[in-house]
């Protein structure tokens, strides 16, 4: 591992599009306009698309979502995995108009405004720190399965490992983050193969009762009650964040014109694989009456089935799945920084990279604050995960929300020629990306009729009010900075033949 840090040269505006020379010196084209080298590879892309949209929302949040609205869970994973494909197509049209590291930040900043882009940056930064003190405070938590170990002595060793992991190379990120999805989809494929030779071949313990069945015998597809279903919704999609996480790689993909959309296009067979194909094998194997809030939905239908070993290997995937997150905190938060301080809306010291092209200083002062989940376990250790999972939801929504105006802004000025097209445009726009935004904001309003969520909506304002003042603040000190960027150019248009 290095720990040699050097200054960074001064790096061209990142709207202009231009290659920059890297960090180790590389010729243009070698690294990213930001300094960042490309090491990530099509199959590290691939893995971490996949596994943004698989965490401990599906193992362990969906059997509390099955307690409340039985098998419309699955209608209500479908319109939210649909507006979730929406959200990435945005984010695709985005990233093929202009691949950089600060992703929807950095477009946030272009098409709607400075203090829209040093708002988004700010709260994408504190939702991954503050999703990373959840998950290295559940992983310590899964420990516990195996050995009697303080929770905080666990979140210690995970977070100094992590963040040694993300110092040494993107390259090891990207292929401990490729092998933790591994394991998330292998345990799902297993799930749906075994869920299916019980209902067609009718072995094990659960034979004589799995049957299709199941996902309307027991009062209808709804058995509580539409609203019951849609007070779900905000559990539904708080699993899929991070699903994001793949643009903010665009300026580390070896290939990203390439790589990225083709990511995104496996958006909709990843949602109704991993989440549509396992709750309907899980749900038709076992009554949604019988699911409790605490226990996994795979679990259970390990113990139906009859292997117990199944309880061993979910809490194993979900070990992984909150390792897998906190690791991408780590990866995402140091480059959010970064590209705050490039653009002025940050302390100047997070611009340094390493000697092996990583934002050091931005990752270590994110580490250091993940490093509060330590303390959260040692101080209350059956309370931490409820102390911490709240602030993630609005703090994660409001990226997609950014993505999508984004998205509708930027449409609207190529469409007007002021702006080059992007080859990989979002079907539907504008409308799609306008009902996306309908549907967030639906989800936002119903958090407020449940107790357990209400607390993000306290603390959003707060924090709302402490990044408006902090703009203003640093906007009078620095004028300069705030202009926006300039975008680049449209192609000059087609010479015309002349009329003879």
């Amino acid at each position: 591992m290095t720990s040699e840090v050097e200054d960074h040269d001064p790096v061209p505006d990142p709207a202009s599009g231009t290659a920059a020379e890297g960090a180790d010196g590389a010729a243009p084209g070698s690294g990213s306009p930001e300094g960042y080298r490309r090491g990530l590879g099509g199959r590290q892309i691939q893995m971490i698309a996949i596994g943004g949209a698989i965490g401990t929302g599906l193992f362990l949040g969906a059997g509390k979502s099955i307690h409340k609205a039985g098998p419309s869970i699955i209608l209500a994973y479908l319109v939210a995995g649909a507006v979730i494909y929406v959200i990435m197509r945005a984010l695709g049209e985005l990233l093929m108009y202009r691949p950089v590291s600060g992703s929807f930040s950095e477009y946030a900043r272009e098409l709607l405004g400075p203090y829209w882009g040093f708002v988004t940056g700010w709260t994408y930064w504190l939702f991954w720190v503050v999703t990373g003190i959840t998950e290295v405070t559940a992983a310590a938590t899964y420990v516990n399965y195996w050995w009697n170990v303080q929770p905080w002595i666990s979140a210690l060793v995970f977070t100094v490992a992590l963040y040694g992991i993300n110092l040494i190379s993107v390259k090891l990120f990207g292929e401990l983050e490729f092998w933790f999805s591994m394991i998330k989809v292998t345990a799902i494929v297993g799930m749906i193969l075994i869920g299916l030779g019980v209902l067609t071949l009718g072995f094990s313990q659960a034979g004589d009762t799995a049957s299709v069945g199941n996902l309307y015998q027991h009062d209808g597809i709804f058995p509580n009650g539409v609203g019951s279903t849609l007070m779900t919704l905000q559990i539904v999609m708080f699993s899929f964040l991070a699903v994001e996480l793949v643009g903010v790689t665009a300026g580390e993909a070896a290939d990203p014109a390439t790589v990225l959309p083709r990511a995104i296009r496996t958006v909709p067979w990843r949602i109704a694989l991993f989440y549509i194909g396992s709750l309907v094998v899980i749900l038709s194997v076992v009554s949604w009456t019988a699911f409790e809030p605490g226990t996994s939905p795979f679990v259970a239908a390990f113990q139906r089935i009859g292997l117990p070993a199944g309880a061993a290997v979910v809490n194993f995937v979900v070990l992984t799945a909150a390792l897998s997150s906190c690791n991408s905190g780590m990866y995402s938060t140091g480059r959010m920084l970064r590209d705050l301080a490039l653009n002025g809306q940050g302390p100047g010291l997070f611009t340094r990279l390493s000697g092996t092209g990583l934002p050091f200083v931005g990752t270590t002062a994110s580490a250091a604050l993940m490093s509060a989940g330590v303390w959260i376990n040692y101080e209350w250790p059956s309370k931490a995960f409820d102390y911490v999972v709240s602030f993630a939801t609005i703090s994660g929504m409001w990226a997609w929300i950014m993505i999508l105006c984004s998205q509708l802004r930027y449409r609207a000025r190529a469409d007007r020629g002021e702006l080059r097209r992007s080859d990989f445009r979002m079907p539907g726009a504008p409308w799609t990306g306008i009902a996306a935004l309908a549907f967030i904001f639906l989800v936002i309003a119903l958090m407020g009729f449940d107790p357990d969520a209400r607390v993000s909506l306290y603390a959003a304002p707060i924090w709302a009010l402490l990044l408006t003042v902090s703009y203003f603040v640093v906007k009078a000190r620095t004028p300069h900075v705030f202009a926006r960027p300039t975008p680049p150019a449209p192609p000059p248009p087609a010479e015309q033949p002349e009329q003879p």
